[in-house]
């Protein structure tokens, strides 16, 4: 026998996330109905002032690893339930069609029954103004929204809500690290909380690289940070970019990851490379129009007197249906 509680069916979903907040849902048997109701069974011996009550149970037979079958939404709506999320430290970020928004809190419960190591999920609605941080909320889980990451052996302070990090740009920047020469002289001119500054700093042996980023918050992440993985050739910087990279000494890479608008700093960055350097840009573009902006910006970087080779475009991932961010090695190929 097991306990449980009783409630009606229409309140069987309120009840059941419920009792996932406060712990208390017995992932061991299987809810069952009775009638008009359900039996739902729980780790104490009682839940506020619902009927408790013994029940025979079945055993859940096992566990279940697709949260998109524990999510309690419209049959006519699982087709477009999110097949995939971003993982921050222990906190799941989930984009959500418009359908689907009213029923976020049953699918964020469902993902915390499937995945042991999320402890909240996060409802994402983009990323948004000068600071590119993104319109989150909390829709299931407990605690703040600072999680600690970890990618190639460096651990980071992240909190998706007051500053901008893409965990999938982790293989991203490992690439750039294995790319830097001993004693480089690096600038991340939107750095957030310095991930590429310090996976470049564990992997490789540049002699500084100035992080950048207009937000205090990511100044403050940053500087934590730095501290956390003892890191000494890191240099902090809260500002804009835009100025600040005309008063640092000459670079040999560049590092622009400001997709929807990086193109319009890109005259400032030649302004401070090196002959030879490398920026590396990323860049919103319609699928297949690689040759054709190519082309533009290299006309253009022209035109303001600075000769440029673009060695690689490579995708880094979907933006939406017909575009995806892009990562562009432009090398500057004059004084």
């Amino acid at each position: 026998m097991v306990l449980c509680v009783r409630v009606a069916k229409e309140k069987g979903e309120e009840v059941r996330n419920d009792l996932i907040r406060s712990g208390l849902l017995n992932r061991d048997a299987k809810i069952k109905t009775d009638g008009v109701f359900i039996l739902i069974p729980i780790l104490s011996s009682s839940f506020k002032d619902h009927e408790v009550m013994d029940a025979d149970l079945e055993p859940a037979d096992r566990k279940e690893t697709d949260y998109r079958n524990l999510a309690h939404v419209p049959d006519e709506l699982k087709n477009i339930l999110p097949n995939s999320y971003d993982t921050i430290g222990d906190i799941a970020v989930m984009k959500f069609p418009d359908e689907l928004e009213e029923y976020a809190e049953t699918v964020g419960n469902a993902l915390l029954m499937t995945s042991p190591s999320i402890r909240a999920v996060m409802m994402d609605a983009g990323v948004k103004g000068e600071m590119r941080v993104r319109d989150v909320r909390m829709i299931a889980g407990t605690g703040t929204s600072e999680t600690t990451h970890r990618e190639f052996g460096v651990t980071m302070f992240v909190d998706p809500v007051k500053v901008y990090f893409n965990p999938r740009l982790s293989t991203e920047r490992m690439r750039i690290a294995s790319l830097v020469k001993d004693g480089e002289i690096i600038t991340d001119m939107f750095a957030g909380a310095a991930p590429f500054p310090l996976v470049i700093a564990k992997h490789s042996k540049p002699s500084v690289i100035y992080s950048i980023d207009i937000n205090e918050e990511a100044a403050d992440l940053m500087e934590r940070n730095i501290r956390l993985n003892k890191t000494d050739n890191i240099v902090p910087i809260c500002g804009d970019a835009g100025r600040i990279i005309k008063e640092l000494p000459p670079s040999d890479r560049i590092i622009m990851n400001l997709p929807q608008i990086a193109d319009s700093f890109l005259k400032g960055a030649l302004s401070n490379l090196k002959k030879g350097g490398t920026v590396h840009m990323h860049k919103i573009m319609e699928r297949g129009s690689f040759n054709d902006e190519s082309l533009r910006l290299t006309d253009e970087m022209k035109k303001e007197g600075y000769e440029i080779r673009i060695d690689r475009i490579a995708e880094l991932k979907t933006y939406s249906p017909t575009m995806s961010v892009y990562v562009l090695d432009i090398v500057k190929t004059n004084v």
